[in-house]
Formats: C-alpha cells, sequence, structure tokens
C-alpha cells in the first residue's frame, strides 16, 4: 500500500518564516526538538517506503506521486505548476518528471478547455495501472498505520490536517485542497451522529476518518469563510479541542 501520509520537507526560505520558527525552543532535549526528531525518523522510513515501491514499477517515488495527483484529476488533469507546487519542487524540475512519465506512456498531455493555449497533464489507462498495481506493496509505514486503533487513525489524521494547515498559514507550503478550506464543508452540523460533517458537493455525512487531504472537487472558499469553518471544525473537535486548549495554556 502507498503510504497516504506524505511528509513534504521542502523548505521555503521567508523572513516570516524564520521569525516565526525562532520564537520556539529547539534547544536539544525541548519537545520541539524531540518532535522535530521523530518526524524525521518518520520520513526516512517514508521515503525508503515510497523508492522501494516506486523502483519494482520503474519509477521514482516523485513520478509515483505525481501520478497519484493525476490520478485524483481523471478527467480535468492538472497544469505543470500545480503538480510542481504539489511535489514541492520547482517548474523546471516537475517538467523533467513529466517528461519522464510521458516517455513511459503514464501520461499525456491535452489542451485545456477552457484556455487552448494552455497545457493540461492527464494520467493514461497505463498509469491508472501501474498506479492500482503499486498500491498493493506493502511498506513498513502502511503497517505501522495499521496497528494503531480506529480512532487513533482519525485522531492522527485530524493532527496532520491542523499540523499542514499551519505550514500552509506560514507558508512553508502551498495551499492543499483539504475538506476544512473548502466552499463545500460544512463541519459538525450532524451533532451526535458517527458522520458529523457534511459535503454539499455531494450532498453527503462523512465522519473525521473521511476527511481529506486532497479532494479533486475542491473549491477554495473566501479567506474569511474558511477562518470561519476552522474554527467551527476546531471547536466541535474534542481531540483538536483539547489540544487548542493545551496550546493557550502554554
Amino acid at each position: 500500500m502507498i503510504a497516504a501520509v506524505r511528509f513534504r520537507l521542502t523548505i521555503h526560505r521567508t523572513p516570516i518564516y524564520h521569525a516565526t520558527m525562532t520564537k520556539h525552543d529547539q534547544s536539544p532535549g525541548s519537545l520541539i526538538s524531540r518532535l522535530g526528531d521523530g518526524l524525521s525518523r518518520l520520513s526516512a522510513v517514508l521515503r525508503s517506503d515510497q523508492w522501494g515501491v516506486a523502483q519494482v514499477h520503474g519509477v521514482n517515488p516523485a513520478q509515483l506521486a505525481a501520478l497519484a495527483l493525476l490520478a485524483r484529476r481523471p478527467q480535468e488533469g492538472c497544469a505543470l505548476k500545480e503538480i510542481a507546487a504539489h511535489l514541492g519542487v520547482s517548474q523546471p524540475t516537475a517538467t523533467d518528471t513529466v517528461l519522464a512519465l510521458q516517455q513511459k506512456h503514464l501520461v499525456s498531455k491535452s489542451a485545456s478547455q477552457e484556455d487552448r493555449r494552455s497545457v493540461r497533464i492527464v494520467i493514461t489507462q497505463q498509469g491508472k495501472t501501474l498506479l492500482r498495481r503499486a498500491a498493493q506493496g506493502e511498506g513498513h509505514t502502511a503497517e505501522a498505520l495499521a496497528a494503531l486503533s480506529p480512532s487513533e487513525q482519525a485522531d492522527l489524521l485530524l493532527l496532520l490536517v491542523k499540523l499542514i494547515r499551519q505550514l500552509q498559514l506560514m507558508g512553508a507550503i502551498p495551499a492543499q485542497r483539504m475538506c476544512s478550506s473548502c466552499r463545500h464543508f460544512r463541519p459538525h452540523v450532524h451533532a451526535g451522529s458517527d458522520h458529523p460533517h457534511h459535503c454539499d458537493f455531494v450532498n453527503a455525512a462523512f465522519g473525521d476518518r473521511d476527511i481529506r487531504l486532497d479532494c479533486g472537487d475542491h473549491q477554495p472558499a473566501d479567506p474569511a469563510i474558511q477562518a470561519a469553518t476552522w474554527k467551527a471544525f476546531e471547536q466541535g473537535s474534542a481531540h483538536l479541542r483539547a489540544t487548542s486548549h493545551r496550546e493557550k495554556e502554554n
């Protein structure tokens, strides 16, 4: 199984980011330092898993990640800049990745329906087949995640959403197509249910375990609405509410 969680380690060197980081105790042995060390160790295993799965199928991790992104946009595909942003690389590097996939007949290029001068990258049937086969491979990360209880898995997903959102606000990673920033997302409108959230796009209720980090139907809400939605999401989630209270106490 391809690990559903992937940590982006690309550092965007901005003064705001550095100013934010210097506010916290990062001395050896501090909690922030230990958390960073833990994430670094997880990242090393993730990279190893990704290389192991990718090489079996004749691609590299970046190419496999690009295919996974394109599989979530089967109709409209992605522009090159979208792929670059998702991978956390420059457009020239993303161009090399797309060219390699195209030479292997795993992706194709087509003109955008909105702008015929714009090119979209679309996954081919061969690309979908490779991705399905790659998803059958087990890695250490997938095994470790599977060993967590269902509630622990859901709690970890919520914390990852919060961490990714914070990195977005700091400008460390590009905006992600998560539920929490989508105009279709209605958090905790079905109180007392195992499926408390609602997606207006598909008109369906869903639970914390179904929160998406990247959705092909995502439509960004206005910043003010995103902030209000996040507040409702955080306050309605017992786990996120508890972490928020601890942050305020500290």
